[in-house]
This record gives structure tokens, sequence and C-alpha cells, in this order.
């Protein structure tokens, strides 16, 4: 199984850049993983329009046998145990998995509607580059539990 994190924008402003890189090193090392990162429509920004291009660009790098698992807000909120079981069982299918963040306006309905499942990382509203940390932090916990490291404690 392969699971890659599919993820408009960069980070600019260099704060995330280096504990994303760090976490996804210690990622690699446990199982397939890769961090896309896809180019934000930054022409139309702010309005549908930006959402559906990004959408374009989103769909065109999913392989149709990936079960796609889409980062929005009303989505179920794990826990890390939780999360854990959930890694559990995509590894047990064996079936690629791809998460996906959405730029600054979120996910465009075309990328919800062939999503097989929403997640939400918390109630609060946090910057996108904040929630690639935090999912690839918390990607790194679920297989530290799997493995019964101790990490999580």
């Amino acid at each position: 199984m392969k699971v890659r994190l599919l993820a408009v924008g960069r980070d600019r402003s260099g704060l995330y850049a280096p504990a994303v890189e760090e976490y996804v090193k210690r990622l690699s090392r446990q199982l397939r993983f890769e961090l896309v990162e896809l180019p934000e429509a930054r022409k139309q920004a702010g309005t549908p329009q930006a959402r559906d291009e990004e959408a374009v660009t989103i769909l065109a790098r999913l392989d149709p046998r990936e079960r796609l698992v889409a980062l929005d807000e009303r989505g179920d909120q794990p826990t890390s145990l939780e999360l854990a079981s959930r890694v559990q069982r995509w590894m047990t299918r064996g079936k690629d998995v791809a998460l996906v963040i959405g730029g600054s306006d979120g996910l465009a309905p075309a990328v919800l509607e062939r999503a097989e499942e929403r997640l939400a990382l918390s109630k609060l509203t946090l910057a996108h580059r904040l929630a690639r940390l935090v999912l690839v932090e918390q990607l790194y916990r679920a297989m530290t539990i799997i493995r019964g490291e101790p990490y999580h404690k």
C-alpha cells in the first residue's frame, strides 16, 4: 500500500516545511509515503472558480484505483487511536490511499463526491500549511501505534 498526501499550495513562510519534511522522512521509513504539492489557483483566489480549478488539478493527479480521503471540516474527527485503526484497515485492504488537503478556499464538490472518506483534524479552523503538519504527524503517530512503538503515550 502506498499513501500519498496531495496538498494544494506551498509553505512560503518556512514555518512548517522543516517539521513536515521531518515527519515525511520518518513516515517513509515505515510505509510508502509521498507528499505531492499542487499549485494554488492564485488568479481566482477567494472564488468558487479557484476551488474548481484546483479540483481539476487534484482529480488529474489521482489514480482511479486510489482510495480518496478528503480533509474536510465536516468529516469524521477520529482520535489518534481511531486513526491508527483506520490506517490499519487501509493497510489490510492493500489499496493505495490519497489524502487531499485543498487550498484556502477548500475542496470543490467534485473532489468531495469522489472521496470515499472525509476526515477533519479539528473543529478549529487550521491554516492549510499547519493542517498538513498535523496530518503527517498524526499519520506517523498512527504508524507507531500500529507497530507498538512508544512514541504515542
